[in-house]
């Protein structure tokens, strides 16, 4: 058990540092981030927190856990990574799995954490880098042609490809058309529920078999421990044995031995009455009942 132990906690230490180093250890930073819509001229469109018609950057956080923008840089010089840097310290900047974050392009720092010290324009390309200023997360290089309130953006979330949208969706999905749920789909591939039931009953029968050998090692665990532990034998332990492995006729035989021993060791002496005749000298004449004369008989 004790080997068990040693070669399990390795193990564990090893699927954690590869876990690390592979997409799931990565989706809670930086890296998961990417640019999602932009809106290079705003004349009437979404209006920022001092009510200003600016350009604006949609961020998208394309990961399933919450991730903190602060501390990243944003730019429009590629030869200057770090013209903007996130403040840090705010919950503002932490954005929620699958959601948005707007910054505007008002050349306005001072405005608060989302206004940056850059505005948008045509054929340039702006760029997002890690915290170490070095580390490019992505990119969008702002084609000509650009159209008053009209979005340049990624067609779907999940998209690569970028089109101008029909409409603008700041903090928002870009396709913002009816999906069919996960179970309309199911439905649309399994129109009889067959292929529900059986994966039904292969959850439910490996769910048993998991439980069968669970239970299985557990007994079989606490009836190895539950074992006596050999011991070494010494020769008054050797003695014990022999003795218990004795048959019963030879146990009566050593009773039968001892109890004769002990009787005839007994005393029974004192048990014994010895009555010896005393031999007395004396003459029957001497003797007074002779001497009396008895009373004569009148009758």
């Amino acid at each position: 058990m004790r080997k068990r132990k040693t070669y399990l906690i390795p193990g564990i230490l090893a699927i954690l540092l590869i876990i690390s180093g592979t997409g799931i250890g990565k989706a809670q930073n930086a890296s998961s981030l990417r640019f999602n819509e932009i809106l290079v001229h705003n004349d009437s469109n979404a209006v920022d927190d001092f009510g200003q018609h600016s350009p604006w950057i949609e961020i998208f956080n394309s990961s399933f856990n919450t991730v903190n923008i602060g501390g990243c840089y944003l730019t429009d010089d590629l030869n200057n990574p770090t013209k903007y840097w996130i403040p840090t310290g705010t919950p503002s900047t932490k954005i929620a799995s699958r959601y948005y974050i707007v910054f505007w392009a008002d050349n306005h720092p001072t405005r608060g954490v989302f206004h940056l010290n850059f505005t948008l324009e045509e054929g340039k390309t702006i760029a997002l880098f890690d915290a170490n200023g070095k580390t490019l997360l992505d990119k969008i290089e702002i084609p000509a042609g650009q159209k008053p309130d009209v979005t340049f953006g990624r067609k779907t979330n999940d998209s690569n490809d970028w089109v101008y949208l029909d409409k603008s969706t700041p903090g928002a999905d870009n396709d913002y058309s009816k999906k069919k749920s996960a179970g309309e789909k199911f439905v649309e591939f399994d129109p009889y529920g067959i292929g529900m039931t059986v994966i039904a009953m292969m959850v439910v029968f490996a769910a048993l078999a998991i439980l069968y050998v669970i239970y299985k090692n557990i007994g079989k665990f606490f009836i190895r421990k539950a074992a006596p532990k050999p011991v070494a034998l010494t020769s008054e332990s050797k003695v014990v044995v022999a003795e218990e492995e004795m048959s019963g006729e030879v146990n009566a035989a050593i009773a039968m031995a001892l109890y004769l021993y002990q009787s005839e060791m007994h005393d029974y002496e004192n048990t014994v009455l010895t009555i010896n005749k005393v031999s007395r000298n004396y003459s029957p004449w001497s003797s007074k009942i002779y001497t009396l004369r008895k009373i004569p008989n009148n009758r």
